[in-house]
Formats: structure tokens, sequence, C-alpha cells
């Protein structure tokens, strides 16, 4: 199954089963980077890394039968798929007493790595998630226009549109009255096929609610087209494509691409950068593992913030699933904490199951300064 959504990650991250361990797999297969040999040779040693953790796994007779089958599972279907398989990255989740089984495909390589956990790892799901964005590219011309979906380094062609737009009149042609009627008569023409493309590209909008809007036209329909946008979709508007519609899709997508890279590190830079001066000033905002727990735990965080690839181990109360450093009892249900692998894994999870935004930042950043992990609040 191909991994393109939110849905995807919250479906796993739902999935807990008090009784037994989970397996999260995930393998760099970018043959653009690495040879079949090597993926095969870091296939195997992931497994035998697993094998040997998993002897010395401290479990019931229970959970290790569970896991030595998802092993298999997991051997069975990388001998299978990875000869043909044509993506970046492979995630595969497995709790085989419980009958679950997950597989993806990613469109960026993964850090090779197995867990075994209470629920299934999603942070790297949720950290390939945040790198995308929805773009609708609209390539603009007299007549025609186009209209693309741009997610996750693929370009679909949605709708088009056609529109009899006469030629200006040439030079030499009617003059006088004459010629500026024909003039006010074909401007009138050409403003009304920019008025249905922007109400196409709103309608657009309101069914796919994409994210940001690239569009793609000449310099002089630019000043006429922008201010028929609606104003959802003016704040939208991000990226200017050098391109017509009659380049090939794999230009506009390449096109689509830098700007949007460029775009990212922009909107990753001012994410820590205001999650700072909040800091600064007292505001709405906490950094820190111990504080963001804190804050986690009480449901006051609205977004958060966290470095790619931060972990840490941690607790976590059994009862009311809150999440701590180093309490060896919760403060809440005095009950004693079990351990966690990764702290900040689990604190992902929780923030993705109440509603809360989580932006990956990319080290090194300022963010390091701060504890490499933050949140902005909701009060």
């Amino acid at each position: 199954m191909k991994f393109s959504s939110r849905k995807q990650i919250k479906a796993l991250a739902q999935f807990k089963n008090d009784n037994l361990l989970t397996t999260s797999f995930y393998l760099d297969t970018d043959k653009s980077r690495l040879t079949k040999k090597e993926i095969n040779l870091s296939f195997k040693n992931l497994l035998t890394q697993g094998r040997t953790r998993l002897q010395s796994l401290d479990a019931s007779k229970d959970k290790k039968e569970s896991l030595e089958q998802d092993l298999e599972k997991v051997s069975r279907f990388a001998n299978r798929s990875l000869p043909s398989l044509n993506s970046s990255g492979l995630a595969l989740f497995s709790c085989s007493r419980a009958d679950f089984w997950q597989e993806f495909v990613l469109p960026e390589a993964p850090r090779n790595r197995i867990i075994f956990d209470r629920c299934p790892y999603v942070r790297p799901l949720s950290a390939i998630l945040d790198e995308y964005h929805h773009i609708c590219a609209l390539l603009l011309e007299r007549r025609a226009a186009r209209w693309f979906e741009i997610f996750m380094g693929e370009i679909a062609r949605i709708d088009s549109l056609t529109s009899d737009v006469p030629s200006r009149v040439r030079e030499g042609g009617w003059e006088g009255y004459e010629s500026k009627r024909i003039e006010r008569h074909i401007d009138a023409r050409l403003r009304d096929h920019f008025k249905k493309a922007s109400q196409k590209t709103f309608d657009l909008f309101k069914k796919n609610q994409f994210d940001w809007l690239f569009l793609g036209c000449k310099e002089e329909y630019r000043s006429d087209f922008e201010p028929l946008l609606h104003p959802y979709l003016k704040e939208r508007l991000k990226g200017w494509l050098k391109t017509n519609s009659n380049d090939p899709e794999d230009k506009i997508l390449r096109q689509a691409q830098e700007i949007e890279k460029r775009l990212r590190k922009e909107e990753e830079a001012g994410t820590v950068q205001g999650l700072i001066s909040e800091l600064e000033k007292g505001g709405r905002a906490v950094s820190g593992v111990k504080e963001v727990l804190r804050k986690l735990n009480r449901a006051e965080v609205q977004t958060l913030v966290v470095t790619h690839n931060f972990s840490l181990e941690g607790k976590m109360c059994p009862k009311c699933h809150s999440l701590y450093v180093d309490e060896l009892r919760c403060p809440v249900c005095q009950v004693k904490t079990e351990k966690v692998l990764d702290v900040i894994d689990q604190s992902v999870e929780a923030a993705m199951n109440k509603k809360c935004r989580v932006h990956h930042v990319t080290p090194p950043s300022k963010l390091d300064r701060y504890g490499r992990i933050g949140a902005f609040l909701r009060y």
C-alpha cells in the first residue's frame, strides 16, 4: 500500500494490544543510491538485529512467539517483494498473535530500524508526511488553463478549461473607434476567461483542500488574474512557475518540487523562530522534554515541534498513558510507570491523538539550543 495520508498514521497509532508487542520495520530501498546487493544486506542485518534483540528480551512466552512470527512474516514479504520494489522506502508493521499486519511503500528513504514496542512506531511516517504539501498548479494561458495536483513527488492532471478568446487586433488592421471597440470586446472576453479560471480554482480548492497554489502564466497576465482570486486562494498562492500549458508534466513537477523545497525550508525556519520568540517573551510556548511532556499530558499543546531523529527513553503510565522522562510513579494515578523505548516518539503519537499539529525540524537548527523539542500552547 502506498503511504500518503495522516489518516493512515492515525489508524496505525490506534492499534495497541496490552498483552503483546508490535514489530515495526523500516528499510531504505532507494535504488538511485543503493544497489540491490546493498539493500539486501541491510535487510538481512536488520533481521539479524531483530532476532538477537528478541533472544535477550525480557518478555512473556506469548510475546516472544508473536514477535518470532512477525520476523518470519517480514522475512517472507521482503524476500518476495524487494526485487521488484521501486519505492524509496518500505515500512512493515506486524503483531501476529493479534492478526495485525500493515505494509507501506514510502516516497522517502527512512533510517533502517527494527523496533519491538507496545504500539507501531509511526514517527518516521509523520516526519515523511511533514515534508510534503498538497499543491495545486495552475497553468494559465490566453485561451486555455490546466490544473494539476502535486503531492509526494507525483503529478496528476485534475481539470482543464478552454475559452473562445479572440486574438489581438493586428497592427495595420482596424483603426480609430472601431479598433478600440474591438479591443474592449477582446479584453472583456479575456477577463471572462480569467474569471472562469479563478472560479474553477476555488471549486477545486473546496473539493481538494490543497495547501499551496502555484501559478504559471505570462507576466502580463498576473496583475489581471491575481485580483480575481478568492482571499483563501491568495493566502495559498506561494509559487510562480516558469512554464506553459504545453510543457510535459515531468518539467512542471521538477519546477514545483524546487519551489516546494525552498518554501519548506523557509516554513521550518519560521516555525522555529516563532517558537523561540514566544519563549523569549514568556508567551504561549515551552521547550525541553520535561516541560513539553507536562503540557502534553494536560492537553495544553497546540503544535508540537520536534527535531528529526531525536529520541530518548522515558516512562509511561499504563493507566492514563501520561508520559514522563523519569517518574517512577504517575503523579496522577499513583501507579508504577512503565519504560518506553522512545518517549519522543510516544509524544508525537500522543499529540496526533489529541489533534495537535506536529512539525519536524531538520538538524542542526536553533531548536537544538532549546532541548531539541518545543511546543506552542493553546492557552
